[in-house]
């Protein structure tokens, strides 16, 4: 297993969305602000991997835009607000990457957003980069990404058997992930 002491200032955060960062629907989506809710201690949470992560990469499918149901002015909107509300507490994210498609290279578990993620930031080195999801999808986005340490989240998916290959580390919330990194 991987060390987690081992990260550093200097290291890249991929963090997923929907079931990590605010709770996610079950059989539906989160179209609008108003229906988005950060999950207890999320904020304080992002503070924390600010402080440790120069790189913060969110990378999200939302194929509820495809499908038609969300707009994709409310899901900017969406974005815009958590961004800020994050700035707020001393968090931050540097770049947001969304598939909205059902089928392509960048929907996860492909490595696409991430990619655009490595052109838009030439100094991200997935040897020192962290992806945290809530999905396998997620766990496999990170492996097929090439990144070094997945965290699986089990705050909608709780029935993964561990130890899982595609996991390295498991935690109940983003919080309790940060806070583990934070003891590095």
């Amino acid at each position: 297993m991987k060390d987690l002491k081992k990260i550093e200032k200097g290291w890249t955060l991929f963090i997923d969305r929907d079931g990590v960062v605010n709770e996610e629907k079950i059989n539906e989506y989160v179209h609008h602000w108003h229906e988005f809710k950060f999950y207890d201690k999320a904020k304080e949470a992002f503070k924390i991997l600010s402080e440790i992560f120069t790189t913060i990469i969110m990378v999200t499918n939302q194929r509820g835009v495809a499908r038609g149901l969300t707009k994709l002015e409310d899901l900017k909107k969406i974005h815009t607000n958590m961004e800020l509300e994050l700035r707020q507490a001393g968090g931050r994210i540097d770049k947001i990457y969304y598939c909205t498609d059902m089928e392509s290279p960048n929907r996860k578990p492909n490595p696409g957003m991430g990619l655009k993620a490595l052109k838009d930031f030439p100094k991200i080195e997935l040897t020192k980069s962290v992806m945290i999801g809530n999905a396998l999808s997620d766990m496999e986005f990170g492996r097929n990404l090439g990144v070094a340490v997945n965290i699986f989240l089990s705050t909608t998916i709780k029935d993964v058997v561990f130890p899982d290959e595609r996991i390295d580390y498991h935690f109940n919330s983003l919080y309790e992930a940060a806070q583990a990194l934070a003891q590095r």
